[in-house]
């Protein structure tokens, strides 16, 4: 596997070999839900100009602000003490003032073999499968086609600021397989599982419920929670699955201490008609995975567009999140997801590109489709709702907010920083800015991968903006 070079800043390692580094600049992140409140009442929004972040190995040391130089402050962790920090003085720091450094982005449904056919014309959703995704995935078979794909899906995430991701594969074992290995390589935050698909597909892409079985096992036997990897019970969607498979799945879910579960559900119309007709006897379409035991609190469904109250309700009581896809569902015609509806039904909800439905990788991009889907139903979302479902809302949907989200010693250096404009028109509109929320709202909307200056994944660049000083 391929990587960028690790950043040219770092210095020698430490005696216990862990390698340091300090960057300095504006801080944002999230102690809190901001909510569906006017920008200047929001809640929990952390903003800290002009601060060091102290990085040894994997984890953020220590949040200061650089005006207090190198002295001793209260809230420093014990272990920096004068000497310590005086340590820390002769490591090159990392200067990035004026840039804004965030936590890495979390994308809670994509799939890793569509990127073969993102940006393809012209249907919705059954057809979409059908026509473009089924041929696509098919290849997935061949283990050099899914470690390419792997690794070049990966690179891709990097550079538009993703660092952990909720992924399909293809119902092919090698294709987990080969994310699994790349994703451990660099100790990324990584969920996903061999896809369960054993009716209403093509050959070569139907597995069976017994030999699908113990592919999943082995899986969870060698990645579950090695170097930040977890295994996701994954069920394509309910008509590819007999009942059968989905009892199995079910077991499965309910059997192997925290795995996730990752399926779509009430994406589209057709869908959800076609479900009612395959299972008769299920009182809705996320009755069929909830009677089965499929839906817990590490369960994460894509779409749920059209779930009723009482859908609403199983999802608040288990404590199970929508993995909102706006991009994918303008781009597929799909319907527009109330997200307010959700949020005051006590429903978890997070953000996800999904590629190939969705038309790009980009957080960004996806947050700019959210805004609009919401404007369209009279409701407005902010970038401080946005930022932090992105960041440590999903951290905290997905039960890894120890981990990551927020800048925050002892979580792990998930980061990513950006540049406020990247041409002439942002910089113009970000100088004539009156708040900060007028200032990230520009960012949020106009930016692209252009304002990424580098990534960071437990510490370690994996992508660097070449021209970036």
């Amino acid at each position: 596997m391929s990587l960028p070079p690790a950043s040219p800043h770092l210095p020698g390692a430490t005696p216990s070999g862990a390698r340091r580094r300090v960057l300095r600049a504006d801080l944002l992140d999230f102690v809190a839900d901001p909510g569906f409140v006017p920008p200047a009442e929001a809640p929990g929004v952390r903003h800290r100009p002009d601060h060091r972040v102290l990085i040894e190995g994997d984890r953020i040391v220590a949040v200061r602000p650089a005006a207090a130089g190198w002295q001793p402050l209260p809230d420093d962790p014990p272990a920096l003490s004068a000497p310590e920090l005086a340590a820390w003085a002769q490591v090159p720091e990392e200067d990035h003032r004026g840039r804004l450094l965030l936590p890495g982005f979390i994308d809670t449904h994509v799939h890793c073999p569509q990127l073969d056919v993102i940006a393809s014309f012209g249907t919705e959703l059954l057809d979409w499968l059908n026509t473009y995704t089924f041929p696509a995935e098919r290849k997935y078979a061949d283990p050099a086609v899914s470690q390419a794909g792997a690794e070049r899906f990966l690179n891709a995430l990097w550079a538009q600021g993703t660092t952990s991701a909720v992924v399909f594969p293809t119902v092919h074992k090698c294709s987990a397989e080969a994310l699994f290995e790349h994703a451990a390589a660099v100790r990324m935050r990584l969920v996903t599982g061999k896809v369960l698909m054993n009716r209403h597909a093509p050959d070569g892409l139907r597995d069976d419920v017994e030999q699908a079985e113990r592919d999943c096992v082995d899986l969870i036997q060698r990645w579950h929670g090695r170097d930040r990897q977890a295994f996701a019970v994954t069920v394509r969607f309910a008509p590819c699955s007999t009942p059968e498979q989905l009892v199995m799945a079910g077991q499965l879910a309910q059997g192997h201490a925290g795995v996730y579960m990752q399926t779509h559900v009430a994406e589209n119309r057709d869908e959800v008609r076609w479900v009612a007709e395959l299972f008769p006897s299920a009182r809705s379409y996320l009755d069929v995975y909830d009677r089965d035991g499929l839906i817990g609190p590490r369960a994460v469904l894509a779409h749920g567009i059209w779930l009723n109250d009482e859908d609403r309700a199983v999802l608040r009581a288990h404590g199970a999140q929508i993995a909102h896809s706006p991009s994918s569902n303008l781009f597929l015609g799909s319907g527009l997801f109330d997200w307010p509806q959700a949020q005051q039904q006590g429903v978890n909800v997070s953000l996800a590109s999904d590629v190939g439905g969705g038309t790009s990788l980009s957080m960004l991009r996806t947050m700019g489709d959210a805004y609009k889907i919401q404007a369209l139903q009279g409701h407005r979302l902010t970038a401080w709702k946005a930022l932090h479902t992105a960041t440590a809302g999903a951290a905290q949907s997905l039960g890894l907010s120890e981990e990551m989200g927020r800048i925050e010693p002892g979580l792990l250096a998930d980061l990513c920083i950006w540049d406020v404009a990247a041409d002439e028109v942002a910089r113009h509109r970000d100088n004539l800015a009156s708040s900060l929320h007028e200032r990230i709202f520009a960012w949020l909307t106009l930016g692209d991968d252009r304002n990424l200056v580098e990534t960071l994944v437990a510490g370690q660049t994996r992508y660097q903006k070449k021209h970036a000083a």
